[in-house]
């Protein structure tokens, strides 16, 4: 078991899903044995819910940070104004910010969203991970031109700076938005816990919407539950250099 790792994270992490977040956090505690989870911040949520206006959740922010949370720049609105693709128009209701985007307006909205974050938490960014998971090109060249140490996609954990694989597999998370999509994603987190057992680092991920659906709170509880027999719960940091696989493509 040491040496499987369990990656968990919450997603969409700010002012507007405040109680969402508190659940799910303490949540993750409970099942890990302490704040061993990473938070996703978005700067300013839609537009609507600056983090830099509310001190009371920077407060909130920096008590997690102090206490050992992961903390990630998750983008600066996490809204894609005009989505393309088809994941981006189809899978993500228009949440793909960074899907399309080009190079300048990526590196600066990176820059402007880690200042926020940084600014609420007192410490470094642990890195850079898109909304939905989605990055254009010109992103990826943002990434590493920002300095961002890590970054994830839907199937890898890779370092910005040099391309070098720090993990590979999916991530396994949940959908709220229908129930369809409910019941696909517990299917999925179902067949995982028996798939992915032996694999070296499994990564889980949860979203606010998760908490008001009672079937996924308890196909989270239970997929955490058995990965965290199975892989010590840890922190991206742990993915050492030392161990990087070969070059991401």
């Amino acid at each position: 078991m040491t040496g499987r790792l369990l990656l968990a994270s919450i997603h969409d992490v700010g002012p507007r899903f405040e109680a969402e977040v508190d659940a799910l956090a303490a949540r993750l505690d409970r099942l890990l044995g302490g704040p061993r989870f990473a938070m996703l911040v978005v700067a300013d949520h839609w537009d609507e819910a600056p983090l830099h206006a509310s001190s009371t959740y920077a407060r909130r922010l920096r008590d997690w940070a102090d206490a050992g949370v992961e903390m990630f720049v998750h983008g600066w609105s996490h809204r894609d104004a005009a989505p393309s693709g088809f994941a981006a128009r189809h899978m993500t209701a228009g949440e793909g910010e960074f899907s399309a985007m080009a190079y300048p307006e990526a590196l600066a909205r990176m820059r402007r969203a880690r200042a926020v974050v940084e600014d609420a938490t007192g410490r470094a960014a642990a890195g850079f991970i898109a909304p939905a998971w989605l990055y254009s090109a010109g992103t990826r060249d943002a990434m590493r031109d920002a300095g961002f140490a890590l970054a994830e996609d839907h199937f890898r954990v890779w370092r910005p700076a040099d391309g070098a694989l720090l993990a590979r597999g999916p991530v396994v998370t949940w959908a709220s938005r229908s129930r369809g999509r409910q019941l696909s994603s517990r299917l999925v987190a179902g067949v995982a816990r028996q798939a992915l057992t032996r694999q070296r680092v499994v990564r889980v991920a949860v979203h606010p919407g998760d908490t008001n659906v009672p079937a996924l709170i308890a196909s989270i509880d239970a997929t955490l539950a058995a990965f965290a027999r199975t892989h010590r719960p840890a922190r991206y940091a742990d993915l050492s250099p030392d161990v990087a696989m070969p070059r991401s493509q």
